[in-house]
C-alpha cells in the first residue's frame, strides 16, 4: 500500500471552527468513553454501464439468509448485510492496549456504478482486566473491548493516521476485501467508458468531547477524517459509518470529476474532442451529488462544517458550471456550423 507525503488541501477545525454545529452534536451520551473508527474504500464498479437495481441486489447478497437493503429515493442505493469479523490484536499501534471483539464490514452500491467497501467498529473499555470467552464478544457485534490503560486521544490518532503497524487493527484491509469481493462478483464485459482510481477514507469519531472536525487529503488516495462529538444516541456506529461513507462517496466524486475535467484538455484540443472526454462524467457522475441525502441533523452539521473548511460544494459547483459552459459553447458552435451560408 503506497503512502506519501500530504498533498492537496488539509483542513481542520476545533471547537471554534465548529461553532454553530456543536448544539446539533450535543445529544444524550451513552455514559462511557468510547471511540468509533472505520475505513471506507470507494471506486467504480467494473463494466461499461451501471447495473440495474436487481443486478445490484444480487451483487451485494453477501450473507445467505440476510436481507439486502435497496433504496430508490432520493438516489439508487443498495447495501449488503453486515459481516462480523473477529479481532484480537493491538490497538493504536501498541501492544500495551489490546482489543478483542468484532468489527462489521459491508458493501454499498450507489447509482449502480460506485461501489464502496466499509468496515467500522466501536471501541469501549472492558469491564475487567481479563479476557473473556468469545461467546461474550459475539453478543456485541461491532464492538471491540480494550484491555489495558487506554488513552483515547492516542488511540484515535494512531487509528486515523497515515501509517499503521502490521500487527495493529487494520480496518482498511477489511474494507478492501469487501470491495474486492463485489468487484470479483461482476461478470460484465466490454470496454469501460470511465476509469477512476480508488480512494480510501480512514476515519475516527471520538465520543463525549467538544465538537470538532479535521479532514485532509493525501497524494496516495488516502483521506483522513477525525471527528469529535459531544454525545450520540444509542447505537452510534451505524449513523457515523453512514456519514463517513457519504463523505467518502462525495470526496471520490469530486476527485474523479476533477481528474476528468483536467484530462479533457479544455482550450487545448478541439472542443468536440474535449466534450467527448467529458461525456462519461455527464452520463454517470454528475447526478450522484447529494451530500447528506440520507443523513440526520448531525450529518447536516458535519457537512456544513466540511463545506466551510474544505469547500466541497463550492469546488463541485465550479466543476459542474465549467462542464455546462463547454456544453453550451459546443451547442452554439454546432448551430453556427449547421446554419446555411
Amino acid at each position: 500500500m503506497a503512502r506519501g507525503r500530504a498533498a492537496g488541501e488539509s483542513v481542520s477545525g476545533g471547537p471554534r471552527a465548529s461553532s454553530g454545529v456543536s448544539h446539533v452534536f450535543a445529544t444524550p451520551c451513552l455514559g462511557e468513553p468510547m471511540l468509533v473508527a472505520g475505513e471506507v474504500h470507494t471506486g467504480l464498479l467494473r463494466g461499461r454501464d451501471p447495473v440495474t437495481p436487481d443486478q445490484a441486489r444480487c451483487l451485494l447478497d453477501l450473507v445467505v439468509g440476510e436481507p439486502v437493503l435497496v433504496s430508490h429515493r432520493p438516489i439508487a442505493y443498495v447495501r449488503s448485510p453486515d459481516i462480523p469479523v473477529g479481532v484480537d490484536c493491538g490497538i493504536g499501534g501498541t501492544r500495551r492496549v489490546r482489543g478483542i471483539g468484532t468489527a462489521l464490514q459491508h458493501a454499498t452500491l450507489t447509482g449502480g456504478h460506485v461501489v464502496q467497501g466499509s468496515a467500522a467498529t466501536t471501541l469501549v473499555p472492558a469491564d475487567g482486566a481479563a479476557r473473556r470467552p468469545w461467546s461474550h464478544y459475539l453478543t456485541r457485534p461491532g464492538v471491540i473491548e480494550t484491555l489495558g490503560r487506554t488513552r483515547w486521544d492516542e488511540v484515535a490518532a494512531n487509528l486515523s493516521g497515515p501509517e499503521r503497524p502490521g500487527d495493529a487493527l487494520d480496518l482498511g484491509a477489511m474494507a478492501g476485501r469487501t470491495a474486492d469481493r463485489v468487484q470479483r462478483s461482476t461478470s460484465r464485459s466490454g470496454p469501460a467508458r470511465l476509469r477512476a482510481a480508488r480512494t480510501r477514507l480512514r476515519w475516527t469519531a471520538r465520543v463525549g468531547e467538544e465538537p470538532g472536525i479535521r479532514f485532509s487529503v493525501r497524494s496516495d488516495g488516502l483521506r483522513l477524517l477525525d471527528l469529535s462529538v459531544a454525545g450520540v444516541r444509542p447505537g452510534p456506529a451505524r449513523g457515523l459509518t453512514a456519514l463517513a461513507e457519504d463523505i467518502a462517496l462525495h470526496d471520490w466524486l469530486l476527485s474523479t470529476v476533477l481528474e476528468i475535467v483536467g484530462k479533457s484538455a479544455v482550450g487545448v484540443i478541439e472542443r468536440h474532442a474535449a466534450l467527448q472526454r467529458l461525456l462519461p462524467a455527464i452520463d454517470y457522475l454528475l447526478h450522484l451529488w447529494m451530500p447528506g441525502a440520507r443523513g440526520d441533523e448531525m450529518s447536516e452539521a458535519v457537512w456544513a462544517a466540511l463545506d466551510r473548511l474544505a469547500g466541497f460544494a463550492r469546488q463541485w459547483e465550479t466543476l459542474v458550471h465549467r462542464i455546462r459552459d463547454q456544453l453550451s459553447a459546443g451547442a452554439v458552435e454546432a448551430l453556427a456550423a449547421a446554419r446555411p451560408r
